[in-house]
């Protein structure tokens, strides 16, 4: 499967999963945490896999929290419903 916001790289009994937005400090957004959850799921899946690594790419922040920029527009139940989703 192919991502656009982490990247999943399996090695052997090792998983690496890199958040891959470093323009964004490697916020969470939605889809984001949808693609992670795939991901995990897969990992969760592969009887080879004894390890799973995750970090962060960029050069100033592992995961700078959740996107104020996606959250910004969200309604009350709407921001809830992200909450409960992370």
């Amino acid at each position: 499967m192919s991502y656009e916001n982490i990247i999943l790289e399996k090695q052997d009994y090792l998983a690496i999963l890199t958040i891959n937005r470093p323009k964004a400090l490697n916020a969470l957004n939605k889809d984001t945490l949808s693609e992670m959850r795939k991901a995990l799921e897969d990992i969760a899946a592969d009887q080879a896999i004894k390890v799973v690594i995750v970090t962060g790419s960029g050069d100033k922040a592992f995961v700078a929290g959740a996107d104020i920029a996606y959250m910004q527009p969200l309604s009350a139940s709407e921001g809830r419903e992200f909450s409960d989703y992370g």
